[in-house]
């Protein structure tokens, strides 16, 4: 879907002068078409929770289209399952390791998954900084999972994914969907939660899965408060 600057800006909840801004010292990823300058929804959720910036709560409150929900990142976290002491001395190593750990379908072909994380870190690393990466399929339907996922793993070592801050990662959150449209739907959540100082803590700390799941309940509630509030006459 192509975004104006005026969409870009709520999304982003800036103003269309920062989109402006960001266009003109070349930082944000924006198409120029006739005059206009164009974003790419799903390059510019990936932009701004590269940046631990998060979107608008709208972001993830679209209507549901076809016979599936959207879920929430509690229960996407169900779903993927929480994983320690994952090994590896790189980057490729850690990926490996974590693609055998993943909840997926027999079907699913894990060394082709594999192959699919490594090249998107090729491309640009998912590292966020503070220690936390999100890797995850460029094209989400090409892995063909049933349902959509988010795996959490706590490093055995610090790993280096070539993030911006330099700091190297100890903690992977593995999003894996059916669809982009529900593969934004948890990276937008995911960049909302990781704003969250209580959950990002639990993250970095290596928190046992109760108090992980506690905090992202939290981080959710206020989500949703958020929304509610922009909803609110």
């Amino acid at each position: 879907m192509n975004l104006s600057v005026k969409s870009a800006a709520a999304l982003l909840s800036v103003s269309e002068k920062t989109i402006y801004r960001w266009i003109k010292q070349e930082i944000i990823p924006a198409y120029k078409i006739h005059e206009s300058y164009r974003f790419n929804r799903a390059e510019l959720i990936e932009w701004a929770t590269s940046r631990r910036m998060g979107v608008s709560a709208e972001a993830f409150s679209e209507p549901e289209i076809g016979s599936q929900p959207l879920p929430s990142l509690g229960e996407a976290l169900e779903a993927g399952g929480v994983f320690y002491r994952i090994e590896g001395k790189t980057r490729d190593e850690v990926l490996a390791d974590v693609v055998g750990h993943l909840r997926l379908p027999d079907e699913v072909d894990r060394d082709y998954l594999r192959k699919v994380l490594i090249a998107r870190e090729e491309l640009a690393s998912t590292a966020i900084g503070a220690g936390i990466a999100l890797p995850h399929p460029r094209n989400p339907p090409l892995v063909h999972v049933v349902r959509p996922s988010v795996t959490l793993c706590f490093l055995e070592n610090p790993v280096d994914f070539k993030a911006l801050d330099g700091v190297p990662v100890q903690v992977l959150l593995t999003l894996l969907s059916p669809s982009v449209r529900l593969h934004l739907h948890l990276l937008s959540l995911l960049g909302f939660a990781l704003r969250d100082p209580g959950f990002r803590n639990a993250l970095q700390e290596q928190a046992g899965r109760e108090p992980i799941f506690a905090a992202l309940t939290e981080a959710e509630a206020a989500v949703r408060g958020t929304k509610r509030a922009r909803l609110t006459p």
